[in-house]
């Protein structure tokens, strides 16, 4: 009875919390940047392989334990055993047999040293998939920043749109109730402002997605309602360097590339430890035996290693030897795809940045917002038909999306570009 009452005080609790008001949290690139380098879990998920390759390199390190064995222990002494024995030890009834031998495993050739170097390579390339984590998550981020800023910005400006409608369609209403208007044209105008708030509405469920994908990725809770403030309102306007020097930078910075590199170091590390092994390690001992020798109080020393008569590692010493010459192959194609990438990327931008240019140096759109309140009022002078008036509000809504669309395209292109080459564009 008592889970029951408490499931259902937590259940309303629940519907009370998710009730109150979003908390407001205004954010620009800079800021968004920074919560998302502090708080993104799969980037901390991910650095922890750098602790743990490190934690391999000093296990690495470590030689091997020394190996203690007891045998050989006679836990009683019977009759038989004290008759033939008497004579030779008066004090055979308090005889007790045990061995014990101590060893240690002594590594040969370098080995413990070239696992050493291989580990490290492993953390090298354990770097390096952070780096290809941060690479495709940052660009991930900044896209949607940029999806949100659009969204909000056509929201806007169909908001602006949705209220003169309303305030164009109460002055109509007013107008059909005193017989000055026919109810067709009330009703065509009431058509186009469903039609508006229908885009609106649609409009706002895709801001919502957007910014579930940014509260995921910076690690916000679902009380906080985000509002992106645009730090860069027109655009990342940038003259990217030339193609060559795109080049450059990518060989340097793109973390793929560099991983794959790693690769073919670890394999080459690899094979140098391969080679070693062909090098049976000795194991040296020490053994005490206390009645079953020649002597009693026996002490012996020894030693032993495998005898390479028939593995010489010769399977693992091939592999790594075509494990090399596939990841230079593989290294090659990876260089060759960057440079096509990289061109495709520069090329799209280009044309991104042309077309937004253009329409920014064009008048229609300050021109547009002008006209709107002009269109308004004409309509209701009689000046202009219903038809005049909603077709510019068409015009002007698609020519608003067009222009905020290559904006984005712009910014996506640009991110695009600098993931491309793996690194920021200064």
């Amino acid at each position: 009875m008592r889970i029951y009452i408490f499931s259902i005080l937590l259940f309303f609790s629940s519907l009370i919390c998710f009730s109150q008001e979003q908390e407001l949290l205004k954010l620009n690139r800079e800021d968004i940047e920074a919560i998302f380098l502090k708080q993104n879990l799969a980037l901390i998920g991910e650095k922890m392989n750098i602790s743990i390759a490190d934690a391999e390199i000093m296990q690495a390190r470590l030689w091997e334990n020394p190996e203690l064995s007891i045998s050989d222990v006679n836990l009683w002494t019977t009759n038989a055993q004290l008759e033939d024995f008497h004579g030779d030890f008066p004090d055979a009834h308090r005889a007790k047999q045990f061995s014990i031998e101590l060893s240690q495993m002594i590594t040969t050739a370098g080995k413990r040293r070239k696992e050493v170097s291989v580990q490290r390579v492993s953390k090298e390339i354990a770097i390096q998939e952070f780096g290809e984590l941060l690479r495709e998550l940052k660009t991930e981020l900044r896209q949607s920043i940029n999806e949100i800023l659009y969204l909000q910005a056509y929201e806007i400006a169909l908001v602006e749109q949705v209220a003169m409608l309303e305030r164009v369609t109460s002055a109509h209403e007013r107008q059909v109730r005193s017989g000055n208007f026919a109810k067709a044209e009330l009703l065509r105008l009431q058509a186009s402002s469903l039609e508006m708030e229908n885009e609106l509405y649609q409009l706002k469920i895709e801001l919502n997605s957007q910014l579930k994908i940014l509260k995921s990725l910076l690690h916000l809770p679902p009380t906080i309602n985000v509002i992106i403030v645009s730090s860069d309102a027109n655009n990342k306007d940038v003259i990217p360097p030339t193609l060559q020097d795109l080049y450059l930078l990518a060989m340097e910075n793109r973390p793929d590339l560099k991983l794959q590199k790693l690769q073919t170091d670890l394999f080459v590390k690899t094979l140098r430890l391969e080679k070693a092994q062909r090098m049976p390690d000795i194991t040296f001992s020490a053994n005490y035996d206390r009645y079953a020798g020649l002597w009693k109080d026996y002490i012996g020393f020894g030693m032993s290693f495998d005898l390479p008569v028939f593995n010489r590692n010769q399977g693992n010493i091939k592999i790594a030897r075509l494990s090399i010459e596939q990841s230079q192959y593989l290294e090659q194609q990876i260089q060759n795809e960057i440079f096509n990438e990289i061109a495709e990327a520069y090329s799209n931008y280009e044309q991104s940045l042309k077309f937004f240019r253009k329409m920014s140096g064009s008048e229609l759109f300050s021109e547009l917002d002008q006209m709107m309140d002009v269109y308004a009022k004409n309509l209701l002078s009689r000046n202009i038909s219903m038809l005049e008036f909603i077709d510019f509000m068409e015009s002007y809504r698609t020519s608003k999306q067009i222009f905020l669309e290559t904006q984005k395209s712009v910014r996506n292109s640009f991110e695009e570009l600098q993931y491309t080459i793996g690194t920021d564009i200064k």
